[in-house]
């Protein structure tokens, strides 16, 4: 996706500066002062044939987490260099838009350079910064953005590596897989198709499942590896494969060990994640999922003359010879890539929730989810399931989509997200007026939500969810941050902030007060809710919209209970194997909140050690 439209028609492209020169003589010659001429300070000894007014100017740009300022060097007909001097955005998810955008803007002199797949806003935010400087520097904005840049042609070389264990995808399920795989004494190689590591992961809310008898005993939770089992289970329909359910509840919290012991680090206190049921969720002191890659990517740089990780390499095909699968062929930067492995595949690249023709292919419960947007990074696209099929394995409970009722109205991301506590907050619709209980299966509260008008509604809350002004959400916002960017609202009175959201005052006062009359008898309230805390009782109040998007692909590849691949007969497909999203028959049809994170780190990890031991 191009930021800007390029002049890329016929021939080979001029010379920047001196295209840049011949559209600013013309526009001279012809007057075209409003178009054309240079805008910036007033200087002396600048040739009129100038693109800057040299100097250094500072801009300002708006990203996901805030104000982005940048400070940019420029000539008379070069931008020299680009500074970040500060920023808000969440590391590990803007990183790959910092490294890249400015060097390219550099690199071709032009900002018609591209996005940074899963970085967009932060993307926007650093071209924003940047044309704000350059602004002041005089420069045409408009002609910098017609700039041709030299697209790289593929090359056909042909580039032949061999390794123990090769893994596809550079997300939670593939990075946990290439630890483990190297644990087992495996050398490995990750193929990642975008420019950054993390996939979903990073960008997820990161809450991971798991029955924990340290953190939930002090806050006097009773829990049980059973009554996690049965509420992922019945709360799937009963539609999964219980084999593997078992396995993951039974891991989920060893494999949480796991990560402690790479440096992870989770909050003292467990709690109730949108549609998690149960009060079983470790938040990681990291924002997002930041905490998962960062741990991962430590152990692999520590470890990096064993573990080598290739971004912008795209998996196109799995090498499969004498019925078992040997190597994988890709594309990459420097040409066609083949990967020989000797022990096994390990598949770890995701769902299909952004690619809007697989979900209309499978999809047979919801109406059409043609024009919904997606929580996911934008490589989640099916292509491991497809790579799959193609060598014969067995595609199950595909039609199982998961919608989320907390999307952002604009981009259908979590970003903006006003929920700190399922406990301690309702949603109302355009009229004011509750209709589900907000503590449910996603699934139903998805589908309540699609019935109500315009498919959208307003999480409300009060100050307790936000005791302090820097109180952040799972990205890294403040809710003044999202108030003054008008993604929240805020007021000391449920009138004066029914006035504001459009709702109707009563219906709004008398929803919150039936609301608080359940907190003090514990329910079960009209809805069948029994999820209380406190009471929505201390100004200020707040409110912000949520709309239904795409989430989780609970179909896909089947697997055993060592992460095997299963072929159309059921039987395994030898040096292939699976894990996260890319899987299918653990979840059912309802994945429940924070049941992910556990999924793709139990199974990555055993997917790793089997791959290595070629089990």
């Amino acid at each position: 996706m191009n930021l800007f439209t390029q002049n890329n028609k016929g021939g080979n492209p001029l010379k920047k500066h001196k295209l840049l020169a011949l559209l600013l003589t013309i526009c001279m010659v012809l007057s075209i002062v409003a178009g054309c001429q240079t805008k910036g300070k007033e200087t002396t000894n600048v040739s009129e044939n100038s693109l800057f007014t040299p100097g250094t100017y500072e801009g300002e740009g708006k990203g996901i987490g805030g104000t982005i300022k940048l400070e940019v060097t420029v000539t008379e007909d070069k931008i020299t260099d680009i500074k970040v001097l500060e920023h808000n955005e969440t590391p590990g998810v803007s990183d790959a838009a910092f490294n890249t955008i400015p060097a390219q803007i550099i690199e071709y002199q032009s900002l018609g350079v591209d996005v940074v797949a899963g970085a967009t806003e932060s993307s926007n935010g650093i071209l924003e910064a940047v044309i704000n400087a350059l602004q002041k520097a005089g420069a045409d904005i408009e002609a910098l953005k017609k700039v041709p840049i030299e697209k790289a042609e593929k090359s056909d070389k042909v580039i032949e590596r061999e390794t123990d264990v090769v893994v596809i995808g550079a997300g939670g399920a593939g990075l946990a897989a290439a630890v483990s795989a190297h644990q087992n004494g495996a050398k490995v190689i990750v193929l990642e198709k975008m420019p950054k590591v993390g996939g979903n992961t990073i960008i997820s809310g990161a809450a991971y499942n798991a029955v924990d008898p340290k953190r939930q005993s002090k806050q006097g939770i009773e829990d049980s590896i059973e009554k996690h089992f049965q509420q992922t289970y019945e709360g799937g329909d009963k539609l999964a494969k219980p084999e593997l359910v078992r396995i993951l509840v039974e891991n989920a919290y060893p494999a949480l060990e796991w990560l402690e012991s790479m440096g992870m680090q989770f909050t003292d206190e467990v709690f109730t994640v949108l549609g998690g049921l149960w009060p079983r969720a470790h938040k990681p002191v990291e924002p997002l999922g930041t905490g998962y890659i960062n741990t991962y990517m430590n152990y692999i740089n520590n470890h990096s003359s064993d573990i080598e990780v290739l971004l912008n390499t795209k998996a196109t095909e799995l090498i499969k010879e004498d019925g078992k699968i040997v190597g994988v062929k890709a594309e990459s930067p420097e040409g066609q890539l083949i990967v020989k492995a000797r022990n096994g595949v390990v598949l770890a690249t995701g769902g299909f929730s952004a690619n809007v023709e697989m979900r209309e292919k499978y999809n047979k419960i919801w109406p059409s989810l043609k024009n919904l947007n997606t929580t996911n990074h934008p490589g989640a696209t099916g292509d491991g399931i497809i790579m799959a099929q193609a060598v014969g394995a067995n595609l199950i409970d595909m039609e199982q989509i998961q919608l989320l009722p907390m999307g952002d109205p604009e981009t259908g991301s979590l970003s903006g997200n006003i929920e700190q506590a399922v406990e301690n907050r309702i949603f109302v619709n355009k009229e004011g007026k509750r209709f589900v209980d907000e503590g449910a299966r996603r699934d139903v509260m998805t589908k309540a939500l699609l019935e109500q008008e315009d498919q959208m509604m307003w999480v409300i809350l009060d100050s307790k969810n936000y005791p302090t002004k820097d109180t952040k959400n799972n990205f890294n916002e403040t809710i003044d941050e999202l108030v003054a960017a008008g993604r929240a609202y805020k007021a000391d009175t449920l009138e004066d902030l029914a006035k504001q959201i459009g709702v109707d005052p009563n219906n709004l006062i008398e929803a919150v007060n039936k609301f608080n009359e359940a907190v003090e008898t514990g329910g079960p309230d009209e809805f069948g809710r029994t999820l209380f805390q406190w009471k929505i009782d201390t100004p200020p109040f707040y409110a912000g919209a949520r709309v239904p998007t795409v989430h989780h692909t609970m179909g896909g590849v089947e697997i055993n209970e060592n992460a095997q691949v299963l072929d159309v007969n059921g039987n395994v497909i030898p040096g292939l194997y699976a894990a996260g999203e890319v899987t299918g028959g653990i979840h059912g049809s309802n994945r429940l909140g924070g049941n992910a994170l556990a999924d793709i780190t139990v199974f990555g990890r055993i997917a790793g050690a089997n791959a290595a031991k070629n089990k």
